[in-house]
């Protein structure tokens, strides 16, 4: 990869990788042209050779995201979601420059324009494919990138993380309320959400086949981390799925926006503000802890492979965990 040849009174060093432009430079001395290839050379092996911006001036961003979008989020399973992100960022004008030209400074600009209308942590959850687009690019796809322009980006954006669970006499009003619809799917799907701990789309997407009465159990085939799992029924989910009707394979059969305005409507009848459905699996998995399963079992129901992200979800009854403290004998000093 490196060749030094001496050239008059000079010792000359031609460095050549593929997909990278020749890198040369002459010496007086043959030790400097061969320490000076040795460095380049080691950058070479990692990856921090300078980008080919001959190469780079034939690919727009607006070509890199289109073949991103119609390569690889087809195969994902939020593919409906990300396109639509995808085809709105198409409109800007940052996507007509070349990859040899563009920088992070671009993607800054573009960062202080967007926060003007949305939050950081949606500007995060929009920018996250472009990352993983940059990084396929420079991996799989031969696109001579130095480097990932969005990965030196900062984007402050508070921790959000919710915390809400039920509150007394929430989950009665919430009761009430459906007892007042014509259409009993919506609680029965909010009971079994607090008995299982399951996500809405995992709800949405369980049939018939999925159930095992006999065992107890409910599988998922693909959760959102893409990994299956096997949940135990706890008695009264059980019971609720024997009151459930079987009209269709769909054992909730709705549609993911019937379900929130669903939902919407019946928080509003509750009288109950700042619940989101998703806030039943912060409550479920809550109470797995506070029946005194461990982190394992938990992460066993819950699906979650990562203790930190379980970890956000477990806020125990503040009173349950004063009532334990006090029945504690006392330590002598």
């Amino acid at each position: 990869m490196a060749t030094i040849r001496k050239r008059g009174t000079k010792w000359q060093v031609q460095i050549r990788r593929a997909g990278f432009p020749t890198i040369s430079r002459s010496f007086l001395k043959k030790t400097d042209a061969a320490q000076w290839a040795r460095h380049w050379e080691t950058k070479a092996d990692r990856n921090e050779l300078p980008a080919n911006t001959k190469a780079l001036n034939s690919f727009s961003l607006a070509q890199l995201v289109e073949r991103y979008r119609d390569e690889v989020v087809i195969t994902k399973r939020g593919a409906a979601d990300e396109t639509v992100v995808l085809n709105a960022f198409l409109r800007d004008p940052i996507c007509g420059k070349k990859l040899s030209v563009l920088c992070t400074a671009d993607f800054a600009a573009y960062r202080d324009k967007r926060l003007r209308s949305i939050s950081g942590v949606t500007l995060q959850r929009q920018l996250a494919p472009l990352s993983n687009m940059f990084n396929i690019a420079k991996r799989e796809w031969g696109i001579p990138l130095s480097t990932n322009p969005l990965s030196d980006l900062r984007i402050r954006a508070p921790d959000n993380k919710r915390e809400r669970r039920l509150r007394k006499g929430e989950l009665e009003r919430l009761i009430s309320a459906a007892k007042k619809t014509r259409n009993c799917l919506i609680i029965h799907m909010v009971l079994f959400a607090l008995e299982t701990g399951m996500r809405r789309g995992e709800l949405l997407a369980l049939s018939w086949q999925h159930i095992n009465l006999d065992r107890c159990s409910v599988t998922i085939p693909m959760a959102k981390n893409g990994h299956s799992r096997t949940i135990p029924l706890t008695p009264r989910a059980v019971a609720l799925v024997r009151s459930f009707g079987r009209a269709r394979d769909e054992v909730f059969p709705i549609s993911a926006n019937a379900l929130r305005l669903s939902w919407t409507r019946l928080t509003k009848r509750a009288g109950i503000g700042d619940l989101h459905f998703h806030d039943l699996r912060h409550e479920a998995i809550s109470r797995f802890f506070e029946f005194g399963l461990t982190v394992p079992e938990v992460a066993l129901i819950s699906g979650h492979r990562d203790v930190r992200m379980l970890m956000r979800y477990a806020h125990a009854n503040i009173s349950a965990l004063c009532n334990k403290i006090s029945s504690t004998p006392a330590p002598t000093y």
